[in-house]
């Protein structure tokens, strides 16, 4: 396996976990649908992002799926970053919580980048 495919599996792979993670937290955890009713958000936002995060996840690592459908899953996965991003800073929130969604943002870009490249 080369350098290339070594990084984007890798970086893949860290985004997959995270957002299936996320996914499985918004449909199972107290605490997730509390930090959205203080973010403002409705419950049902919550379990719709959910949905797609895990839709967005199987694009991502079935090879199956068509470049165009990766790239609506990325694009989806960038604005849900920094709509976090936004919505934590304007909350508020500890500098961890805003942090976060940027490291992976960036860690989606590096992804993004050697998928073309493989």
């Amino acid at each position: 396996m080369n350098k290339n495919k070594i990084i984007y599996w890798t970086t893949t792979g860290i985004i997959s976990v995270m957002m299936l993670f996320s996914a499985f937290g918004y449909f199972t955890n107290a605490d997730m649908k509390a930090a959205f009713v203080h973010l403002g958000f409705p419950d049902y936002f919550r379990i719709e992002l959910g949905v797609f995060k895990v839709l967005g996840t199987l694009a991502l690592i079935l090879p199956v799926i068509s470049a165009k459908i990766k790239s609506f899953a990325y694009f989806g996965f960038a604005l849900t970053f920094i709509s976090a991003f936004i919505a934590h800073t304007a909350s508020v929130d500890p500098i961890a919580l805003t942090t976060a969604p940027i490291i992976f943002l960036v860690i989606l870009g590096i992804s993004y980048y050697y998928q073309d490249k493989i």
